[in-house]
């Protein structure tokens, strides 16, 4: 079957069609700056798999169905099309931020999935609203072919009370679902599934740490299979230091900034989630650039390594208490899977708990899982990049099956 995932932004579409019987990619592509007059759609074609071509065009797109026409149209394109017509797509497989408390899996879409994912716009006010988009425009190009939505915060849903539960009046919990949901879901899912593989051992008997460090970070504990803790909290601001975002502070600090500063509260979340984390410490927020940065003496760039890194060091060795026994841990996403200092500050002073990196395994750079930790290490440290779309396309196909069952 051939699957195609949707990642709708509020002025961008990210796709990728994917042959689900070996896994391969046809095709993938983006539509940016929706509803600008300088409109760009980017596609690479994979027809016969030897590398494909890549089709740029600058044009008008005035909105999602204007860009998802356009890529689909991409796709359809003759004898530089991946498939003949619409009609050889078989599933639709949609990204979706925030899931609340509503959804555990994945799910076939219908007008109360609509509702449920419009009732949830207060918790990701920014995403969800996107996400609709991109699933109303699908569901009208492509009438009668089944939608999925996989929701980044469904893996933390076996989150227990005691993690997820913020120590505030309990009724903000009851009335507005003020509490930890977490993010990036698809992706620790994912990785850590792919862990157990490389360990041999079943998913359900694994116990894992999974770090995805890129623009945005986290990490989460998986207790035989389920995530039972992650950094990111009710939004995508807490935990780790990301690019430009804070991660944990105190949050009095609000207050302060307002009547030091005057800074109303609009002001103070867009200072906290554009201004901060790495680019708030040294002005950067592309760890390569740091790197760069630091070769030449850049205190403020080494300070801003210093302080992730720091604050990866507090997670992991939380999650190995949180844990007790730890199978395996994984490095992914941008930095985890490209940047070999990153990962070997995340886990300096770990010896004590009996987790070795290998220099020379760890200054790896490869396209496919490796294992960078020593032989006698405890613990099996790996780099698995990860795959999203893949992922949701996977459990999309689960969805059909179960339905078809």
């Amino acid at each position: 079957m051939k699957v195609l995932v949707i990642n709708s932004g509020s002025s961008s579409i990210k796709y990728q069609l994917l042959d689900m019987s070996d896994e391969t990619v046809l095709a993938s592509g983006l539509v940016e700056r929706i509803g600008e007059h300088n409109g760009l759609v980017r596609c690479q074609l994979f027809p016969d798999q030897n590398g494909g071509r890549q089709v740029q065009l600058e044009e008008k797109i005035p909105d999602h169905q204007s860009g998802m026409r356009r890529a689909v149209d991409l796709l359809t394109n003759g004898e530089n099309g991946v498939i003949a017509e619409k009609s050889d797509i078989g599933a639709i497989c949609h990204r979706v931020v925030h899931g609340g408390e509503d959804f555990q899996k994945p799910i076939t879409i219908n007008e109360q999935v609509i509702e449920a994912i419009e009732k949830n716009i207060p918790l990701a006010p920014l995403h969800n609203p996107a996400n609709l988009d991109g699933i109303r425009v699908a569901r009208e190009l492509f009438p009668g072919t089944p939608q999925i939505a996989v929701f980044d915060t469904a893996f933390h849903q076996t989150i227990p009370d005691h993690a997820h539960i913020y120590a505030l009046p309990y009724e903000y919990y009851q009335e507005h679902r003020v509490r930890r949901y977490g993010f990036h879901g698809t992706s620790h899912k994912y990785v850590a599934g792919e862990c157990a593989a490389l360990l041999g051992k079943p998913l359900e008997e694994c116990n894992l740490i999974t770090v995805h460090l890129g623009n945005g970070c986290s990490i989460t504990a998986v207790e035989n299979g389920c995530s039972v803790d992650t950094t990111l909290g009710m939004t995508p601001l807490e935990g780790l230091v990301m690019g430009t975002r804070c991660g944990d502070l105190d949050p009095a600090i609000h207050v302060f900034l307002h009547r030091q500063l005057g800074y109303d509260i609009e002001k103070i979340d867009e200072i906290l989630n554009k201004r901060s984390g790495l680019k708030g410490i040294c002005g950067m927020n592309d760890m390569r650039d740091i790197h760069a940065e630091i070769s030449k003496g850049n205190e403020r760039a080494r300070l801003a390594l210093a302080v992730q890194t720091y604050r990866n060091r507090k997670y992991i060795a939380a999650y190995m208490a949180v844990l007790g026994r730890v199978d395996g841990l994984v490095f992914t996403a941008g930095i985890g899977e490209n940047d070999p200092v990153v990962r070997e500050q995340s886990l300096q002073g770990f010896e004590m708990f009996g987790i070795k990196l290998d220099p020379q395994l760890n200054s790896r750079r490869e396209k496919s899982p490796f294992l960078i930790s020593a032989a006698d290490s405890k613990v099996a440290v790996w780099v698995i990049p990860t795959n999203e779309e893949l992922a949701i396309a996977r459990e999309s196909i689960e969805v059909l099956k179960s339905t078809n069952d």
